[in-house]
C-alpha cells in the first residue's frame, strides 16, 4: 500500500488519479455492447449476439435478411465498425454499413455496400453519397484483401469540409463540400448508423448476371468494435458548429500526404467504376468530379 509523508502530496495524487479516470471514461464513452447503443430494425431472429453483445452475427437465408440501427442520430463526427464478410460463394448478397437521415425524399445518406462474389473473385465495395435527396454518386472498388478471412475496420469521417470513407485507415473515397459550386452537401440533417444484410441478386454481382446460390445458405456476416463519436441529436445545439470538435481539427481538413498517396493508389489500382466517368449517365461531368481531392 502506498503511503504519503505529506498530506498535500496525497491530495494531489488523488486529484490526478480522479482526473485520469474521468478522462479514461470519457475517451471510452462509445458503444460497449450492442444493446447499449443499437436496436434491431429488421428480423431480430436473424441477428445473434456473441461475446456478450460485443460481436453481432447477421444471418441471411431464404426466409429473411436482417438489420440494425443506432439508437441515436449524429451530426458530424466519425463512425466505424469492424466487419468480417460472408466467405466463399456470396454472389447476390449485399452487406451494408451506412448512415441515413431517414427523411425519405430529402434524405442524406453515406453508404458502404459490400457486393458478394463468386468464389475466387474479389469482393467489391460500393460507396454512395446522398445529399438533400440527390444520390446516384456510386463508386466501386475491388478490395485488395480477403474481407471474409478476418475483421477489417470501415470508417466514415464526416465534417464540414468533406466526407472520407476509409478501410483500415486507407481512404478509398473523398466527397468534398462543394456548395460553392452548387453541389449539395450533407450538413443539416443528423443521421443514424445502420447495418443490414440482404439479397440483391438482381443487381449486386456483375449487374445481376450472377444469382444467389441458396444451397450455400445461411450466409453470415459479423460486426464488432462499434465506435460512434460525434454530435448526438438531440443534444447541445452548439455542438455541430463547434470548431473545437476534434473531427473539425486542422489534421482533418484535408488528406495528409500519406493519406493522399494511399488514396491515389486505391483509385489507380482498384477502382472499377466511378460515376464521374460514366458518360452514358452524365454526358456533362458533374461539378464535384472536377474539384480534385
Amino acid at each position: 500500500m502506498t503511503t504519503f509523508a505529506y498530506p498535500f502530496l496525497r491530495n494531489n495524487f488523488l486529484a490526478l488519479l480522479l482526473h485520469v479516470l474521468a478522462f479514461a471514461f470519457l475517451a471510452s464513452a462509445r458503444p460497449a455492447t450492442f444493446l447499449q447503443d443499437f436496436r434491431v430494425t429488421w428480423s431480430d431472429s436473424h441477428i445473434r449476439q456473441i461475446e456478450g453483445g460485443r460481436t453481432i452475427q447477421l444471418v441471411l437465408d431464404q426466409n429473411s435478411g436482417c438489420g440494425f440501427a443506432s439508437k441515436g442520430q449524429y451530426l458530424f463526427g466519425r463512425v466505424s465498425m469492424q466487419i468480417k464478410l460472408i466467405p466463399g460463394d456470396s454472389a447476390g448478397t449485399v452487406t451494408a454499413f451506412y448512415m441515413n437521415s431517414n427523411t425519405d425524399t430529402v434524405r442524406d445518406e453515406l453508404d458502404f455496400e459490400f457486393l458478394g462474389n463468386r468464389s475466387g473473385q474479389p469482393y467489391t465495395v460500393q460507396t454512395n453519397v446522398y445529399a438533400h435527396g440527390k444520390g446516384d454518386r456510386e463508386q466501386r472498388v475491388n478490395l485488395w484483401f480477403d474481407p471474409a478471412a478476418a475483421f477489417h475496420t470501415y470508417t466514415i469521417h464526416w465534417n464540414h469540409q468533406h466526407v472520407v470513407f476509409c478501410i483500415d485507415e486507407v481512404p478509398i473515397r473523398v466527397y468534398k463540400n462543394n456548395e460553392a459550386r452548387g453541389v449539395p452537401y450533407p450538413k443539416f440533417q443528423p443521421m443514424g448508423v445502420y447495418s443490414t444484410l440482404w439479397e440483391a441478386d438482381d443487381w449486386a454481382t456483375r449487374g445481376g448476371i450472377e444469382k444467389i446460390n441458396w444451397s450455400k445458405a445461411p450466409f453470415y456476416a459479423f460486426m464488432r468494435n462499434f465506435e460512434l463519436d460525434g454530435c448526438i441529436v438531440p443534444g447541445p445545439s452548439t455542438c455541430p458548429s463547434n470548431p473545437a470538435n476534434w473531427w473539425e481539427g486542422a489534421a482533418y481538413q484535408q488528406l495528409n500526404p500519406v493519406e493522399a498517396r494511399r488514396y491515389r493508389w486505391v483509385r489507380m489500382n482498384h477502382m472499377i467504376y466511378d460515376y464521374c466517368n460514366d458518360k452514358s449517365r452524365y454526358p456533362v461531368t458533374p461539378p464535384e468530379c472536377v474539384a480534385g481531392i
